[in-house]
């Protein structure tokens, strides 16, 4: 495994850590601590997306001349996944634990299957395509 598919899956697991902790607090009312664990949940999906659509794709699309294929198909999940977050900031404001908890189940299916897509297949590529700069796609991710 190369220093892209290591980075980006461990980035997986920080924002998913960040957003069990946001589901555990709505779930046990502790609504008091959810604006910081909301905001930490939109900082942590956001720096990835923006990781992947800034750096990473623009790089995989200029190798392989490709750019209607896996990384916009991501593309489209990443704006997905923005409405949903969206809905989900916006029941929490009206103070609307159970619709959140529905859009937060909805959010985690999303986000496990385009994980896995993303592990299994464009990391995989990303690995492949961009073998001799990966070091530097790393560094530049780790910047946003």
């Amino acid at each position: 495994m190369s220093a892209i598919s290591e980075f980006m899956r461990a980035d997986h697991r920080r924002c998913d850590a960040t957003f069990s902790e946001l589901e555990n607090l709505a779930e046990s009312g502790q609504h008091d601590a959810l604006s910081d664990a909301l905001a930490a949940f939109k900082k942590d999906f956001l720096e990835h997306f923006a990781m992947e659509e800034e750096i990473m794709f623009p790089a995989i699309e200029q190798k392989t001349g490709m750019s209607m294929g896996p990384t916009q198909v991501m593309r489209m999940e990443h704006e997905q996944m923005r409405h949903l977050m969206g809905r989900m900031e916006e029941a929490l404001k009206q103070g609307n634990t159970e619709q959140f908890l529905g859009l937060s189940e909805t959010f985690m299916i999303l986000v496990q299957q385009h994980n896995m897509k993303e592990e299994q297949i464009l990391y995989t590529m990303a690995d492949n395509v961009l073998a001799a700069e990966n070091v530097d796609i790393v560094e530049r991710m780790k910047a946003i």
